[in-house]
C-alpha cells in the first residue's frame, strides 16, 4: 500500500520507536520494594506498558492488567512519586531503539516531512530520552501524555498535533504498536499504520484494522509515495 498526500507522520515512543520496558519493569519494581512489597516479572511488567504512568503503577500495585478498584489513594500517590523519581533518573539504563528507527527518521526528516510525537507517556520524559538515544532535533512538536486533558485513544492529541504542525487529517499518517494507536487514528479519521513488535498486550495489532502493518520500522519509507529509493545506515 502507499500513502499519498502525506507532509506528516506521527509516531507513539514506548514500543514504537523505543523498547523502554527493562527501565519501566527497573522503576516499578523499585517502587514495590520501596513500600516492602516483592518485585514482579519484568516480563509482566512489559505486558502492562502503553497507558501511561499512573495506569503502569496502578496495574504495579494491582499484581495484574485489571486494576484493583480498592487501591488506598494515599499508597497510590506516594508510589506514583516514587516510580516518577526514580524513573526520572533512569530513562536509558537499558532502552535502545528498535532496528532500523534512527536511519529511518533521517530519511523521513531528510525528505521533507513532519516529525511529530504522539505519546501517553508523561511530558517532561520525552526530550531527555531522545537526547539520550541520539533522536534529538528530528521531531518537530512532542506531545505527552499530559500535554492536554485527553490521551490516546481520544482523537484530541492526534487532533493537537495536525493544528500544531499546520496540517490536515489527510495529510497525516499515526504510526504505533498499540491499539491505542489505531483507535486514536480511526477516531481522527487519520490512516495509520501499525508496527507488530512493540507493546500491544498480547493482542494482533491487525484486529485493530490499522490501514497497513509492518513488522519491520523500515518498511514505513517504502509506502510514502514519493521515496521509492532509500538506504539504511544501521
Amino acid at each position: 500500500m502507499k500513502f499519498t498526500g502525506k507532509k506528516a507522520v506521527l509516531f507513539d515512543l514506548d514500543g514504537t520507536l523505543i523498547d523502554s520496558a527493562p527501565d519501566l519493569a527497573l522503576a516499578i519494581n523499585h517502587m514495590l520494594t520501596s513500600i516492602g512489597r516483592e518485585e514482579i516479572s519484568p516480563t509482566i511488567i512489559r505486558s502492562w506498558v502503553g497507558n501511561g504512568a499512573s495506569i503502569l503503577v496502578q496495574r504495579g500495585l494491582s499484581g495484574q492488567t485489571d486494576i484493583d478498584e480498592n487501591l488506598d489513594p494515599e499508597l497510590l500517590e506516594k508510589s506514583l512519586a516514587i516510580f516518577l523519581d526514580f524513573y526520572a533518573k533512569n530513562l536509558c539504563v537499558d532502552t535502545v531503539t528498535y532496528p532500523h528507527v534512527r536511519a529511518s527518521l533521517k530519511i523521513l526528516k531528510a525528505k521533507g516531512y513532519q516529525l511529530a510525537i504522539v505519546t501517553n507517556k508523561p511530558y517532561d520524559f520525552i526530550q531527555p530520552i531522545l537526547d539520550g538515544l541520539a533522536l534529538n532535533g528530528l521531531f518537530e512538536l512532542l506531545v505527552g501524555g499530559d500535554t492536554l486533558e485527553k490521551r490516546k485513544p481520544d482523537p484530541l492529541p492526534l487532533h493537537y498535533a495536525c493544528e500544531k504542525l499546520g496540517v490536515t487529517v489527510e495529510q497525516c499518517v499515526m504510526v504505533g504498536d498499540s491499539k491505542n494507536d489505531v483507535l486514536a487514528a480511526n477516531a481522527a479519521n487519520m490512516q495509520s499504520i501499525g508496527l507488530s513488535y512493540g507493546y500491544n498486550y498480547g493482542e494482533d495489532i491487525n484486529e485493530h484494522n490499522p490501514d497497513v502493518s509492518f513488522d519491520d520500522f523500515a518498511d514505513i519509507i517504502a509506502t510514502l509515495s514519493d521515496i521509492n529509493e532509500y538506504e539504511l545506515s544501521e
